[in-house]
């Protein structure tokens, strides 16, 4: 498949015209490297990469969560009694709901924070940041704010996009599913955001043509 190009990436996403410039070349070279190779491959990666972030302009996770959304979102972790002393406090948050899991240490220790959602696929947890990290031959775990540079956080997105099989589900047309593995962990589920997963993929199946 040919490199896309800045055209195409702004007919698909046309709200990242600001940084549209400094994630073409980093997404071609990552796509290349991790063989997202075919017009469905792309069309779908683009589209995920799309929605998870805002349109390349969100490579850190936003946890400014009110309590009311706390509750719906990680029902295990905080209840309606303890969400609101949580709420409106995004580091509080991120060592409370990722705390003590993904390789990060309990909440006390500042890991759910430091390994928050990061890149253009939300790369979440200490485990995650260390995989990534060895694959790519970055010290993820030590400077975590590498991914937040458009190199970095094309490359770990497209490495985690190969390493959960991804591309095969895009081979198969399964689009909702791969929604769904990038948000619950898993397919078979309807992810947050399907219906605008969907007419992103639509769309850049149309204009990689």
């Amino acid at each position: 498949m040919t490199p896309i190009t800045e055209q195409q990436l702004l007919q698909i996403l046309p709200k990242a015209r600001p940084v549209a410039g400094i994630f073409l070349p980093a997404l071609n070279r990552a796509a290349l490297r991790w063989k997202i190779d075919s017009r469905v491959r792309m069309a779908a990666f683009l589209a995920q990469i799309g929605h998870e972030s805002g349109q390349l302009r969100n490579l850190v996770e936003n946890l400014n969560y009110s309590a009311e959304a706390l509750v719906r979102t990680w029902p295990t972790r905080l209840t309606s009694q303890s969400a609101g002393a949580y709420a409106r406090q995004p580091e509080k948050i991120a060592n409370r709901v990722y705390g003590g899991r993904m390789g990060n240490g309990p909440e006390s220790s500042g890991d759910g924070w430091r390994f928050r959602g990061r890149g253009l696929i939300q790369l979440t947890g200490r485990d995650n940041y260390r995989a990534a990290g060895l694959a790519l031959g970055l010290p993820l775990v030590e400077q975590p704010e590498l991914l937040e540079q458009a190199e970095y956080a094309a490359q770990s997105a497209a490495w985690w996009w190969a390493q959960h099989g991804l591309n095969e589900l895009a081979d198969a047309g399964r689009i909702q599913d791969i929604g769904s593995v990038i948000n619950t962990g898993q397919p078979g589920r309807v992810p947050n955001g399907a219906a605008e997963r969907k007419a992103l993929y639509d769309l850049a199946l149309r204009v990689l043509a």
